[in-house]
């Protein structure tokens, strides 16, 4: 009796391992959702690289209606928002720390994209 109900445990035990289908497509649309419409297509140069002072530039051939610079774990230390769209934009922060950032941009027809940059403090 005592095996019988080991292996009852133990066949439970393994199929709760198993992941379970989301059969209500609850998850997929929520993605959906977050998604632009579209991949932004932009040519977008940052510099300098890496940043040095206090200030970087973004240029691109897309006119920017937002900028929005996170640190790698997402607390957002710089945003910006445009009443008429850019294509140039220098980027001032205060005293910023030693480390990788994530640059969001958004165009002005809706996409977006997102770039990498290091910030090395000069001393």
């Amino acid at each position: 009796m005592k095996k019988v109900i080991l292996f009852v445990m133990f066949v439970f035990f393994c199929l709760s391992l198993f992941p379970q289908k989301d059969t209500t497509g609850i998850a997929s649309a929520r993605l959906k959702q977050d998604l632009p419409a579209r991949a932004a297509t932009a040519t977008v140069s940052i510099y300098p690289v890496p940043v040095r002072e206090n200030y970087f530039n973004i240029k691109t051939d897309q006119d920017i209606s937002s900028i929005r610079i996170t640190n790698i774990i997402g607390q957002v230390i710089y945003k910006v928002q445009y009443n008429s769209p850019q294509v140039l934009s220098t980027i001032y922060l205060d005293n910023p720390r030693r480390g990788m950032y994530l640059v969001a941009i958004l165009f002005s027809d809706g996409s977006r994209i997102v770039k990498k940059i290091m910030i090395e403090p000069s001393e």
